[in-house]
Parts: C-alpha cells; sequence; structure tokens
C-alpha cells in the first residue's frame, strides 16, 4: 500500500499509536504521519504509507487549521486540562470578549514561540515531556512559527473558542498558556480539533473506529501518490528523462510555462509519461536542470 490514509484521530492513543495501529491492522510496515497530535486533541492526522512515507516531510510542511476551546481561569504545567494546576483558581472579573480579541490580535503573524515544556521537542537531545516527568529544568529554545489567521467564535468565559490558521510545528497550547497571561487571569487549552492539514480536511477522513472494525476500507479510502501535494508545480517527463529521475539523476525539463520548470519554486513534481509520480525535485540554479531530492520509482 503506497499513498495516504487521513485519519479522524479520537481523544487518548498518541498519534504513535496510531502508526502502531495500522502496522498491525493493516500489515504494512513502513508507515508514518505528517504532524503529531497530542493524546487529548482529535481530527486531522495524515498516515504516510509504503513510498508515500519518502514525502512525510512535505506534507509535515503544510498550514494547519484548528477548532479550538480554551478554558480561562485555570493554568497548568501542560499548557492544557490534563495537567496539574500552576495557580490557584481565578477569582477576579472575566474580560470581555473586545479585551479577548483585541488580546488574540497581538499573536497573528509570523514570531518566536516557545513549546511547550511536555512536548516531543529535543532538549540536549532527549524529549522535553520525559525531562518535564522526571522533575528536570526544561528549556525549549524559541522557533520561529506562523499564526496566519484567529477568528474569535465565542467568548463565555471561562470558555473561548477560536478557529485557527496556523503554520506547520506551531503549539496551540502555547497560544492558550500566552493568551492567559496576557490577560492576567491565566488559561489552558481544553479542546482542540485538528479540521485539516494542507489539503486534506475531516471530509476526507476516516473515523479510526470505523477502520479498526473494516481494514478493508482503508485500501478504498487510500489517496494515491499521484494526488499528492497538489500545490507543488507538475513537469510531465518523456521516457529519457523519466529513466534518469527514476535513479536519482538530474534532469532537463526546459523553461517556460506549459508545464515545464519553474526556477522560482523550492519543489517540483516529476510525473512519468503515464502520470505516475517519480519524483520531487529541487531546482539546481541552472536553468531547467531538476535534482530529484526524492525518489519514489
Amino acid at each position: 500500500m503506497d499513498g495516504v490514509l487521513v485519519v479522524d484521530k479520537p481523544e487518548g492513543p498518541t498519534s504513535h499509536d496510531v502508526v502502531t495501529w495500522c502496522r498491525r491492522r493493516l500489515g504494512v510496515r513502513a508507515v508514518g504521519h505528517a504532524g503529531t497530535l497530542d493524546p487529548m486533541a482529535t481530527g486531522v492526522l495524515i498516515l504516510v504509507l509504503g513510498r508515500a512515507t519518502r514525502l512525510a516531510q512535505f506534507l509535515s510542511g503544510q498550514a494547519k487549521t484548528y477548532d479550538a476551546t480554551i478554558r480561562l481561569g485555570l493554568s497548568t504545567d501542560t499548557f492544557d486540562r490534563t495537567g496539574q494546576p500552576t495557580a490557584g483558581p481565578w477569582s477576579g472579573p472575566w474580560p470581555d470578549a473586545a479585551a479577548i480579541a483585541e488580546c488574540l490580535g497581538r499573536f497573528v503573524g509570523a514570531r518566536p514561540q516557545v513549546p511547550p515544556p511536555y512536548s516531543a521537542k529535543k532538549v540536549e537531545g532527549e524529549r522535553a515531556h520525559r525531562l518535564a516527568r522526571r522533575g528536570a529544568p526544561v528549556r525549549v529554545e524559541a522557533a520561529m512559527v506562523e499564526l496566519h489567521a484567529c477568528d474569535l467564535v465565542e467568548a463565555a468565559p471561562p470558555l473561548v473558542r477560536l478557529v485557527l490558521r496556523t503554520s506547520a510545528g506551531f503549539y496551540v497550547r502555547s497560544l492558550a498558556h500566552e493568551l492567559g497571561q496576557a490577560l492576567g487571569c491565566g488559561a489552558c487549552l481544553d479542546r482542540l480539533r485538528r479540521t485539516a492539514s494542507g489539503a486534506f480536511t475531516l471530509a476526507d477522513a476516516a473515523a479510526l473506529d470505523a477502520l479498526d472494525r473494516d481494514p478493508e476500507r482503508a485500501a478504498g479510502s487510500l489517496v494515491p501518490l499521484e494526488r499528492l501535494l497538489p500545490d507543488l508545480p507538475a513537469v510531465r517527463l518523456g521516457e529519457d528523462e523519466a529513466r534518469r529521475a527514476a535513479h536519482g539523476n538530474e534532469v532537463n525539463v526546459g523553461t517556460g510555462a506549459g508545464g515545464r520548470a519553474d526556477d522560482d519554486a523550492a519543489a517540483v513534481r516529476l510525473l512519468g509519461p503515464d502520470g505516475r509520480l517519480l519524483a520531487i525535485a529541487r531546482p539546481t540554479g541552472r536553468p531547467g536542470i531538476l535534482h530529484p531530492a526524492v525518489v519514489l520509482g
């Protein structure tokens, strides 16, 4: 099986648990995912199977959309409702919707963000959450992320509901924590549902329990390699260049419009004469010459 299986992850299992389930239940050895979801979170989880595992780096780097509920007045060590409280309950007045919206607006755009101490980020070679559970000090470096859009759907303190569109690597838990600090009342993430990852949405996702009851549905739900990464420009090769690409050799695809190479593109899909996806290539700096960075064969 080669392609993408979009799963609607339930609350409870980790992303790795879902990958393990896929390996065992579907009998596929090469399985990965394109963007972690916390155990508490639900929604779109992209599983890459077979040769599609080679495309995980491109799929995981795409924008994400979330439906998030933040609980004001409660701060925890994990930045979500599963953690231990780090401050007493809030007894002051709740901020109004205008104050919340103004505060959220400060976070829109590109900026450095510090991941939660309980995260999969590595600190000197070890996962931050493992250090945190041992009580060791956790100093996670900030990373550049971007909040593309943030819509305040409902403000009914202590609960605030948002719809977010973010870059890859963005921690909604950190946003909840930062919002609480900015408002002065503390906050943590109460609920999170990923509604889209790149081009894939909940409409493309199959419920994990349904797949577990009928594993044969997975084959019918699999998105083939040729339908992946539609935002990348595509170049259809002739027989000779297709053979070169399949062996990882540079190809000359010419320049200009009409499906030819775009020297400004960061990556290009190389298709065989039959439309089969052969490789993802990158420009070499020489007009019309592309180097296959990921070969699917």
